[in-house]
């Protein structure tokens, strides 16, 4: 019987480690940066065409509402006056999250949009939020 000196598998070296976690640091950055202002998101809204997404009383004067499951935000920027945008912030398609003194806010960057025509009113995003299609009858509003 021949006794063969034992190898221990060698662990990688401290440089290895550091470049191996600079080079993850690196990809995680570019993902979270990459996405940038291209402008090719479309809106993809859950809802379909008829869906009624509220009562003209539900959406308040100056400010809105955000309708998650239709990826909708219906705004009233003046009495009487209805407007509907997409609810996916253009900088990095996340989803707005608060309406607050006329603007439509986005959680990820901090972006601002307009409750009156879905412009820009603080970046990081670029584009303005595109406009939806609702109806507004009577008392009811409807995506179109």
């Amino acid at each position: 019987m021949t006794s063969e000196p034992l190898q221990t598998p060698s662990a990688p070296s401290r440089r290895t480690v550091v470049a191996a976690a600079g080079a993850v640091g690196v990809a995680v950055a570019l993902t979270a940066c990459g996405a940038g202002d291209d402008g090719s998101k479309t809106s993809s809204k859950a809802g379909a065409a008829g869906t009624v997404l509220a009562k003209t009383s539900d959406i308040p004067e100056g400010g809105g509402k955000i309708f998650k499951d239709q990826g909708v935000v219906v705004t009233q920027p003046a009495a009487g006056s209805f407007k509907a945008f997409s609810a996916t912030c253009t900088h990095q398609g996340c989803a707005v999250t608060g309406i607050a003194d006329g603007a439509i806010t986005c959680p990820c960057h901090g972006s601002e949009f307009s409750v009156t025509d879905g412009s820009v009113k603080k970046g990081p995003a670029t584009k303005p939020l595109p406009a939806e299609q609702i109806t507004v009858s009577e008392d009811s509003i409807t995506l179109a």
